[in-house]
């Protein structure tokens, strides 16, 4: 992870430098307009890694003449940006919501929409937890739906045996597309909760929340978890659904990637403008994303779609096919890979 952090720590750095040095020397024509091509993404804190990575790799490739910036505002603070025209691409972990949908027609923004990897919702305990060896949906619905503020606290209320303790919850939020997929696969509805909870768009911050507290419970991406599992306990799930596979299933690559972590696993996308897609730099970067997808999102953590879905989305993309394929309604659970690049 260190080795991993420190080489895309690099690489950042001689990308900027890169590309401060191609404005600054304006040789040739591309060269002198330098400053003008530039790609601008937002949105989700999930999927900000992939983006990220293939960010990067993109900008070593163009040696510096044209720059990516990446932002981190949550699915649902990327999206109002994206339906403003204030940035080209939006990293979301959900499907687009009617109402983004809507202020997109409002101000003439048609989008393109494109799977870019697989993630689960993991749920996480502290280390010192001993008591939680699994949870069901049930389990987790009891502790999350509005109606468990200020009456379900403890963890004694949610299993018999388990302590008098008090329960500390954790998790994205509200502009998080994570959170607006935990509540409808959970709760049954997006972005119904409890709202007595830590809430934050930075999964770092969740993270250290649980790790130093004995008594926490929070979800974020599994990727996430990947990344700091020192310091955190990964909880089993278990649906009541035997065909989806018999009992409390951890998620994981292989659990992700053959449907059977339900219903906490989810595909993840980037939403391009139409307009931004006909400036070059947008087509190149888009096109590389797609073609590198695959490699850069397993390096970082991520479950890859199969190499078929990543040349259909391209396919797609290349004939600027706009509008979403799950009906601008948000998130929806049992999602196959194939509904994916429907169109």
């Amino acid at each position: 992870m260190m080795d991993r952090t420190r080489t895309r720590t690099l690489k950042a750095v001689w990308v900027i430098l890169a590309f401060v040095v191609a404005t600054i020397a304006g040789v040739g024509a591309e060269y002198a307009h330098a400053a003008r091509r530039l790609v601008k993404i937002d949105g989700s804190s999930t999927v900000f890694p992939i983006t990220e990575a293939v960010a990067e790799e993109f900008q070593i490739e163009k040696r510096g003449r044209v720059m990516v910036t990446v932002g981190i505002s949550g699915t649902g603070g990327g999206f109002k940006k994206f339906c403003r025209g204030e940035v080209d691409i939006v990293d979301a972990s959900r499907p687009v919501k009617s109402v983004e949908a809507a202020l997109c027609r409002k101000n003439g923004i048609e989008y393109i929409e494109l799977p870019v990897a697989y993630d689960g919702i993991a749920v996480m305990v502290n280390p010192q937890n001993n008591w939680v060896d699994h949870l069901t949906v049930k389990e987790l619905k009891k502790m999350w739906e509005p109606a468990a503020q200020g009456r379900i606290t403890k963890w004694s209320q949610i299993r018999r045996g388990w302590p008098e303790r008090e329960i500390h919850l954790f998790g994205p939020g509200v502009d998080s597309g994570t959170f607006d997929y935990f509540t409808k696969a959970i709760v049954g509805k997006s972005g119904a909760s409890r709202g007595d909870f830590t809430a934050s768009e930075d999964d770092n911050v969740l993270v250290q929340g649980i790790a130093n507290d004995p008594d926490a419970l929070g979800f974020f991406g599994l990727a996430y978890y990947e990344h700091n599992r020192d310091k955190l306990k990964l909880v089993p799930i278990d649906d009541g659904n035997d065909s989806n596979g018999k009992g409390p299933i951890l998620p994981s690559a292989e659990t992700v990637n053959n449907g059977t972590y339900q219903p906490l696993s989810r595909p993840v996308f980037i939403y391009v403008s139409k307009e931004a897609a006909s400036r070059p730099e947008v087509d190149e970067f888009v096109s590389f994303y797609l073609e590198n997808a695959g490699a850069l999102s397993a390096e970082v953590g991520y479950i890859p779609l199969p190499e078929d879905i990543y040349k259909r989305a391209l396919r797609k993309f290349k004939k600027r096919k706009t509008g979403s394929v799950f009906g601008g309604k948000g998130a929806k659970m049992g999602v196959t890979i194939h509904d994916l690049v429907r169109h």
